[in-house]
């Protein structure tokens, strides 16, 4: 996968955490997640699209206005790829930080599996 479509397809994965109307949430995620794609973190594991937007969901109802940042560039190789990323406050203030571990489909339309974990770290 070439690192400028990745980085597309992460900082759209971004945008819909970002993202407060649930229709646009759903329609930029159906665009990059097919629907058995799974989604891990410390407190939640998503095994379809349905459940990713219903987790992306209560995010927003717990910090509204908030936006997801890719932090710095992504490190990309084959079909998978490592980001920082920030949570910001409406004030700008990082809510939480962590990075994300990316497999991207094998034709490179999007994404089959995110991992992410929570914390101060550094590629």
């Amino acid at each position: 996968m070439e690192p400028d479509t990745a980085t597309e397809l992460i900082d759209e994965y971004c945008r819909a955490w970002s993202e407060p109307d649930p229709a646009v949430r759903a329609r930029i995620l159906h665009g990059l997640w097919p629907d058995d794609a799974s989604y891990t973190d410390p407190t939640v594991h998503a095994a379809c699209r349905a459940e990713l937007l219903a987790h992306l969901a209560a995010v927003q109802s717990r910090r509204p206005g908030s936006k997801v940042v890719r932090a710095g560039p992504a490190d990309v190789h084959h079909a998978c790829a490592a980001f920082l990323w920030h949570a910001v406050g409406v004030d700008g203030a990082i809510l939480r930080q962590g990075i994300d571990f990316v497999e991207f489909m094998a034709d490179g339309s999007g994404m089959r599996r995110v991992v992410g974990f929570f914390g101060a770290y550094r590629l």
